[in-house]
């Protein structure tokens, strides 16, 4: 080893590339900034003119010694020689550690904090198509272990988990659906009287016509065709079907959002009728930008429909489970009554 001490007599130590085994100051520049080309060691290292604005004061390895009759040490090298001795070069950066007053040189990146090494991450092993299989084979083995186990509690619990999962996972999908809603512009509709009201109500009872709101709910297409139909009637009437107790409401207040129209009747049958008011004028764009496509709409009705049966079967299981307990305890309870029986009557016959 050799002590610190003697480094710092020196102006500066620098980083350089290549292996090194003992360092000393040398009294001349690296590289001359007059010359153009390289300059080259005997282990095949090499310098370029770019290296001028090195100190004097630079470590560079005395083992390493330049090759040539130059008593300095330089050599010029041809364009070709440097091709064919590029393989020799070497990326590797050496640092010097003087630490505990002690000069040690590393090969590698310094570490912030003394006597920690760096540590690689290892790279994951790409699996092949036999191993996929035969892990999902195992996979599959132990879920059929627990659907046939003797145990109820275990069977009951694994298809709960299972629902869970699976409830999370609807629930993350149906987050991809929701629209954020634009700030809502200020809509005054319009005051009519009743006799307007009773008029207008006998008019869209009367029409054949109709705009359907189907298991999509309501979408861009309901919107468009309610425009469509306003351009030659005042009134439109709108048919929900299906539709579960109390769901008709909430559409009426988001078609009348989204139109700008006025509902004059809710019936009992599902039936809404939307009035476009007196100074109506068609839109630019009928289907408002804020409302899903017709394809997008099935595949949310299709996620919510899933995750309303996935929730009540979450709730049957909970029960199962909440009754299987309270089973096993009332068996619990009857066990010892009976020992304790049985024991009562030995003891009086002996």
């Amino acid at each position: 080893m050799i002590p610190a001490s003697w480094f710092l007599r020196s102006k500066s130590v620098g980083l350089f590339r290549g292996v090194i085994s003992w360092c000393g100051r040398q009294g001349f520049p690296l590289s001359n900034p007059t010359r153009t080309c390289l300059v080259g060691f005997s282990d095949g290292y090499y310098l370029m003119n770019w290296t001028s604005h090195m100190h004097r004061c630079t470590c560079i390895s005395r083992l390493s010694m330049c090759t040539g009759s130059d008593p300095r040490g330089y050599k010029d090298m041809t364009f070709s020689s440097c091709i064919l001795s590029i393989r020799f070069r070497s990326n590797a950066l050496v640092t010097l550690n003087t630490d505990d007053d002690v000069a040690r040189f590393s090969i590698g990146i310094p570490n912030l904090k003394p006597g920690i090494q760096s540590r690689r991450t290892k790279k994951r092993k790409k699996m092949s198509r036999k191993a996929k299989v035969n892990e999902l084979k195992w996979y599959r083995l132990k879920a059929k272990k627990k659907m046939k186990s003797p145990n109820p509690e275990v069977r009951i619990r694994y298809k709960l988990e299972k629902a869970k999962r699976k409830e999370e996972w609807l629930i993350e999908k149906l987050r991809k659906y929701e629209i954020p809603k634009a700030p809502e512009q200020v809509h005054d509709p319009e005051i009519l009287t009743e006799e307007e009201r009773f008029y207008l109500r006998r008019t869209g009872e009367k029409k054949k016509n109709y705009v359907p709101v189907g298991r999509r709910g309501v979408f861009g297409g309901v919107v468009l065709n309610m425009h469509l139909h306003w351009k030659k009637h005042e009134t439109v009437k709108v048919v929900c079907r299906p539709c579960r107790p109390g769901q008709i409401h909430e559409h009426a207040q988001e078609l009348a959002r989204l139109s700008k129209g006025i509902a004059i009747d809710i019936k009992a049958n599902n039936t809404i009728i939307f009035y476009r008011g007196k100074n109506y004028v068609q839109p630019d764009i009928m289907s408002p930008p804020g409302t899903l496509s017709k394809q997008k709409a099935l595949e949310k009705y299709r996620l919510e429909q899933s995750l309303e049966h996935t929730s009540e079967f979450i709730e049957k299981l909970e029960r199962e489970l909440e009754e299987y307990h309270k089973h096993v305890a009332l068996y619990q309870k009857n066990k010892e009554i009976t020992t304790k029986s049985t024991a009562g009557e030995e003891s009086s016959s002996d």
